[in-house]
């Protein structure tokens, strides 16, 4: 196995790559060329990107400028809290095309739950995935309660939870619950914003493989069936995060990593809010 063609199928019948390539705060055009040109180099295929990182415009011309195939990549996008409810969820996609220069993403996910327009925005994006401007739907920073909301009205369920999960924060119990039905688990900040990297245990298991610490966890997610998105500009990382397939983690040492969680979030917490009695 390989990063290139390790791939994940979706409950819809389309396929994923398990491991992607994170574009956050990747910005100025000769940044974004020179890291999604690493990239693709180093195999990685699945490329990340939102609304909110206002960056879709450098990424498209990234690949436009480095001749990439569309069909040879996997580009996600997540549309806003502010472009949230059934026609601007539709009008701000197709911009995020434009942008792109692109007919369709691969993966169209709702980037936070919102109260305001919960409902109007999942019946849009079943509309646009209808109109094939986006291949698959699903969701980001979903809980469970989000998920079980949404099912009572959802024509078609999300194929991918995009959430944070690291050694410090597992999400097990979220885990199980996406597993069960047929949801993808996708992590962002899979290493922690880099809080993780020193923590004594991983470094153990780092030395013992000839490892990086970023390497043992980025296994440790591969190994558990996660999607993960590591972000980096920089080649020698970038380079590093896709070179973990030559190596495994036995039980014990999986079982290790997941005895670190201590719930500690890196980024905002998910309103948990929603109750079956609301009004939409």
């Amino acid at each position: 196995m390989e990063i290139q063609s390790n791939m994940l199928t979706l409950a819809d019948g389309n396929q994923m790559p398990q491991e992607g390539f994170g574009l956050y705060k990747v910005d100025d055009q000769e940044t974004m060329n020179n890291a999604v040109r690493a990239a693709y180099e180093d195999g990685y295929r699945l490329f990340d990107t939102a609304q909110l990182y206002g960056n879709e415009a450098e990424v498209g011309q990234a690949f436009k400028d480095l001749n990439i195939s569309r069909e040879n990549i996997f580009v996600t996008t997540k549309v806003s809290e502010a472009n949230q409810g059934y026609q601007s969820a539709i009008d701000s996609v197709k911009e995020s095309l434009k942008k792109l220069q692109m007919d369709y993403v691969d993966l169209l996910l709702v980037h936070w739950p919102i109260q305001r327009a919960f409902f109007d925005t999942w019946r849009a994006f079943e509309e646009l995935k209808k109109e094939g401007l986006a291949k698959s739907i699903g969701v980001s920073n979903f809980q469970i309660i989000h998920l079980q909301y949404l099912a009572t009205k959802a024509n078609e369920m999300p194929v991918v939870n995009q959430v944070e999960l690291h050694p410090r924060l597992t999400q097990k119990p979220l885990l199980k619950y996406n597993e069960e039905h047929h949801i993808v688990t996708q992590a962002w900040s899979p290493l922690g914003r880099g809080a993780v990297l020193n923590i004594p245990e991983l470094e153990t298991i780092a030395e013992k493989h000839g490892k990086s610490t970023a390497q043992i966890i980025l296994r440790w997610h591969l190994q558990n069936g996660v999607s993960f998105i590591p972000k980096s500009v920089h080649p020698e990382r970038i380079q590093q995060n896709a070179d973990i397939y030559d190596f495994s983690l036995s039980p014990e040492e999986m079982k290790t990593i997941d005895g670190l969680n201590q719930y500690a979030r890196t980024g905002r917490e998910p309103e948990l809010t929603y109750e079956y009695n609301h009004q939409y």
